[in-house]
């Protein structure tokens, strides 16, 4: 068997679990695949990836054909540093049958904005999917989505340009709503009856979860390296590593059931969507 080919997101927030791998502190016999989350996605679903972070809201759609790896998500509680903003010209509540443009490279907080605008601020608008440029997206419309590097960036230009435009914080609101955390994306693994397959996925799992635990204990090198590759401020890079968190406990559980409860609500997805978990229940 050839080896796995493993998925890795392209933004800040996975560096804590590949900075040790990136590093050489650790050996994986696998190779990575880096790109966006909507990218990554794609490559799972077609069979071009065996283990990846993937959003969310993805694993709803597809429960069959995938199990969640224990112990790794990016989520936050409340406040994200910011892991996904709205940025508009108007209050959210004031922007009733308004453009709203979204990323193309998310998919998780796509629907956690359409949720919060169907149950939490009860305003309907037309959205419109479009690559992640804030000034062409503003052009276009009366408020856009933005997340991972690009919301980070994106945030610093309203704040150092002082640009007129209203920042929601969308897991700051969905907590507000809730009273959960925002789970954002899972490491999954396709289903295999293979038996070398499972003993290459529990090496891969091991792997990653000791990269976890290494990079969770070398923030400030992961700092220095985000700070090379965007030019952000040390407090704005400081405050978005202090605000994610990487486990997959039980309060994240109960957070995704409930997301995936309201995007069954509002028609975003097929079924209320269960966990299935390598390692639990025979998998």
């Amino acid at each position: 068997m050839s080896r796995l080919r493993i998925g890795q997101v392209d933004y800040l927030n996975c560096l804590p679990v590949y900075h040790a791998l990136e590093e050489g502190l650790l050996s994986l016999n696998a190779e990575l695949v880096k790109g966006a989350p909507a990218y990554l996605n794609k490559l799972f679903l077609q069979g071009d990836l065996d283990v990846t972070p993937i959003s969310s809201i993805e694993y709803a759609r597809y429960t069959d054909s995938c199990l969640i790896l224990p112990e790794l998500s990016i989520s936050t509680e409340g406040r994200g540093g910011p892991n996904t903003l709205f940025v508009s010209k108007l209050p959210v509540t004031e922007l009733e049958g308004r453009a709203v443009s979204l990323t193309e490279t998310s998919a998780t907080s796509v629907v956690l904005l359409k949720v919060l605008f169907d149950h939490y601020y009860h305003v309907d608008v037309q959205f419109e999917t479009m690559p992640p440029d804030i000034e062409h997206m503003m052009a276009r419309s009366d408020g856009a989505l933005l997340t991972g590097d690009d919301a980070l960036l994106a945030y610093q230009r309203v704040k150092e340009e002082h640009l007129p435009y209203h920042v929601t914080d969308l897991g700051e609101a969905w907590k507000e709503f809730t009273g959960e955390k925002m789970v954002y994306a899972l490491w999954v693994v396709r289903k295999s009856d293979s038996n070398d397959q499972s003993c290459k996925i529990d090496e891969v799992r091991n792997i990653l979860l000791k990269s976890k635990t290494m990079g969770l204990s070398q923030i400030p090198a992961i700092i220095a390296k985000a700070r090379e590759k965007t030019g952000l401020p040390l407090p704005v890079i400081e405050e978005y590593f202090a605000t994610n968190s990487y486990d997959f406990d039980e309060s994240c559980r109960r957070a995704l059931l409930v997301y995936y409860d309201y995007a069954y609500k509002s028609g975003l997805i097929d079924e209320r969507a269960k966990l299935h978990v390598w390692g639990e229940s025979g998998e």
